[in-house]
């Protein structure tokens, strides 16, 4: 039974950063891609970021380009979302989830069969 365990969020003010982790357990060994994605109130869920575990390719929202960094630990099982320069605009509970294979579209959300829990993100003065 795979299982993302997220960890990292809380509130910040704006041009603040923050730091999320993902513990992944269950896998075994192989190709997988892990992604992190974000709903805000009363707005769909939408994908911030993806990592292909192997090669460590990457994918960014155009909206998080150039402020947010994925990265994996392989020795940890561990993806991390560095957050800089934070927004009001990224508040948002974050999700991380995972998918064997190669990552899909940044958007494909019903591609990926294990979520985690979710963890709030708040960006406020």
């Amino acid at each position: 039974q795979v299982q993302l365990v997220e960890s990292g969020g809380g509130s910040v003010q704006p041009g603040g950063s923050l730091r999320l982790s993902c513990a992944a357990s269950g896998y075994t060994s192989g190709d997988i891609c892990m992604a992190w994605f974000r709903q805000a109130p009363g707005k769909e869920r939408e994908g911030v970021a993806n990592i292909n575990w192997g090669d460590i390719s990457t994918e960014y929202a155009d909206s998080v380009k150039g402020r947010f960094t994925i990265s994996r630990d392989n020795a940890k099982n561990t993806v991390y979302l560095q957050m800089n320069s934070l927004k009001p605009e990224d508040t948002a509970m974050y999700y991380c989830a995972a998918k064997d294979g190669w990552c899909p579209s940044l958007q494909s959300l019903s591609d990926f069969a294990t979520w985690g829990q979710g963890i709030q993100v708040t960006v406020d003065s």
